[in-house]
């Protein structure tokens, strides 16, 4: 058993949504070992963390972040064994 690194792009239900202040909220829940905000589309930008886990809590990042409000959609983009 190790750790791993995920990595994830997390979409706010609107253009509206203060990205900074959804971020605050996710650090809350877990340590943000990176992050940025990225342009979508006509005004939607995408929130992408790094989060730094152990493997076996993998399955249940996503199910966290989307009960936080504010949060449509979380979608994993990648895993790596650390």
């Amino acid at each position: 058993m190790g750790n791993v690194a995920v990595a994830l792009k997390i979409m706010p239900e609107s253009p509206e949504t203060d990205l900074e202040k959804l971020k605050i909220e996710i650090s809350k829940k877990m340590k943000i070992q990176d992050s940025k905000i990225e342009p979508i589309a006509f005004g939607l930008k995408a929130l992408k963390i790094l989060v730094i886990v152990p493997d076996k809590e993998t399955e249940d990042i996503e199910s966290k972040l989307k009960e936080i409000k504010g949060v449509s959609e979380v979608e994993t983009e990648s895993v790596t064994l650390l």
